[in-house]
């Protein structure tokens, strides 16, 4: 699965060395997956379905300036029983990467108030893949 998105940088990410700031990097994570869930999964999120982010982490390979373009690329790396790895670049769309990065995401019923299988309408979206967006 791979699964894109253009994120707008607004004047309120830049720090004051005028590139986007180290923490707003997991906000365009944070988009980017919202936008993959909002398009695919809509359903699930409005039977208690949610997939929570266990653990995150960012590797920064150089500064996002206010004119660069900016793209959030994210890949399934590993599937597993209630959880997935995402795989995420930040890039402009041509040979630069701002960023690569890694969330380990949990499938969570919150009726049940705990994590449960990944459904196979998901599991499909994630081994079969989706569409650019």
């Amino acid at each position: 699965m791979e699964f894109s998105t253009e994120i707008e940088v607004r004047f309120s990410d830049l720090d004051a060395y005028g590139h986007v700031n180290n923490a707003i990097f997991f906000t365009y994570l944070e988009t980017a997956r919202t936008k993959l869930f909002k398009d695919y999964l809509s359903k699930a999120t409005a039977e208690g379905l949610f997939f929570l982010v266990v653990k995150a982490e960012c590797e920064y390979k150089t500064p996002i300036n206010y004119s660069d373009k900016v793209i959030v690329t994210i890949m399934v790396e590993k599937i597993g029983n209630t959880s997935f790895t995402f795989n995420y670049k930040i890039h402009n769309g041509e040979n630069k990467i701002f960023a690569t990065a890694k969330t380990v995401m949990v499938t969570f019923d919150a009726n049940k108030n705990k994590p449960v299988k990944i459904p196979e309408s998901f599991l499909k979206l994630l081994t079969e893949g989706c569409c650019t967006v």
